[in-house]
């Protein structure tokens, strides 16, 4: 089985931040979005990733490299325009060939990964084929992934029969026919190159992976489907990612790689990274310390990934996360707040009741 990381999208609702950093590469609990994707890839021993990409192409690339971190071989596939998931499947094909896939947006987390689900698909794929001699059910062309949520008019939504089979999906329906939202996961053979091509692009000029899927459907094809166990998060709003950062916080296991001095507390599961310092100072936790960041006469809160070479004085920050090499003085408190690389934030004289922001990379700002 291959791998397809839809990662071209430009984040128009995390901007100003996306403006200058692609939205994939948003740290979460101080780790790019992209790479717990490619972990979960590595983990369903999938080896082949393609990574569609679009204006951030370059940035994707430093990052990600060949893949070999991960054990895994990277290909790059340029998408000139966001134009949709089943888009990235019909540009994808010479990379995917006849191989069945798992696609996995580039911008979700999910806490269980994909490799049971892999397994499953490919499990009753096997099934299907033995019995095929006597008659029995056809290996399935797809398998989505499903969420309970509790405001489906938001979403794709699956209706299902009785077996679990995908009878229908409906996008943002105004009388949903189930709670079961549509997580950006997916499984393919390759019955699916042909359902891309026959579809037309939606109203907002998208090719809609829900309408590829509808065609297998309507054509008698088997999509099977199942409901994930644990978190699912689409980071694309701010209040989204620091709730994802919030669920990836609280995995975490508790690591001191940096120091903290005599007079510092370190509250509950905090990770502290090589070269951080914390220095009169409190960090309660679920929290993380990037590497070669300086916590002084501050209190980091729950909830707070603050990344590498970053400086905090005097302040006070929680359920935030604050990017690589920003620098907070003085302010409190700052909470529900996403901070770019290289921000500056600092007060006058006069000290704010409460600081909620959202800043790009390098901003300066003073507040009175």
């Amino acid at each position: 089985m291959r791998g397809l990381i839809p990662a071209g999208g430009e984040g128009t609702r995390l901007r100003p931040i996306t403006h200058t950093s692609a939205k994939q590469l948003l740290p979460v609990a101080n780790k790019p979005i992209l790479f717990y994707a490619l972990e979960h890839m590595a983990e369903a021993a999938v080896k082949q990733v393609g990574i569609v990409v679009g204006d951030t192409r370059e940035e994707i690339r430093a990052a990600v490299g060949d893949g070999s971190r991960w054990g895994l071989e990277v290909s790059y596939i340029p998408q000139d325009a966001p134009l949709g998931l089943a888009h990235c499947v019909l540009i994808a094909q010479e990379f995917l060939g006849e191989e069945e896939f798992v696609m996995y947006a580039g911008d979700n987390l999910l806490g269980r990964g994909v490799a049971s689900y892999v397994a499953e698909f490919e499990a009753d794929r096997a099934a299907a084929r033995s019995r095929a001699p006597d008659g029995g059910p056809a290996p399935p062309a797809a398998q989505i992934l499903l969420s309970p949520v509790p405001d489906p008019h938001r979403f794709g939504v699956a209706e299902l029969d009785r077996q679990g089979e995908v009878v229908r999906l409906v996008e943002k329906p105004s009388d949903p026919p189930s709670n079961l939202a549509l997580v950006g996961v997916y499984l393919f053979d390759s019955r699916i190159h042909e359902a891309v091509r026959a579809i037309s692009p939606s109203g907002r000029g998208e090719l809609e992976i829900t309408d590829a899927i509808q065609w297998l459907i309507d054509r008698g094809h088997r999509v099977r489907s199942q409901v994930v166990g644990g978190y699912w998060k689409d980071t694309g709003t701010l209040e989204a990612l620091l709730e994802g950062n919030r669920l990836v916080l609280e995995t975490l296991e508790p690591r001191m790689d940096g120091t903290v001095d005599s007079e510092s507390r370190i509250e509950g599961r905090v990770v502290v990274q090589a070269g951080a310092e914390i220095v009169h100072s409190t960090i309660r936790g679920p929290a993380i310390i990037g590497e070669g960041t300086r916590v002084e006469d501050s209190f980091v809160g729950p909830f707070t990934s603050v990344h590498y070479g970053c400086e905090l004085v005097g302040s006070e920050i929680e359920h935030s996360v604050v990017l690589e090499q920003s620098r907070i003085v003085g302010v409190a408190p700052i909470v529900d707040s996403l901070l770019g690389k290289q921000v500056d934030v600092s007060r006058s004289a006069r000290r704010p009741h409460a600081v909620r922001l959202m800043l790009g990379d390098h901003s300066h700002v003073e507040l009175a």
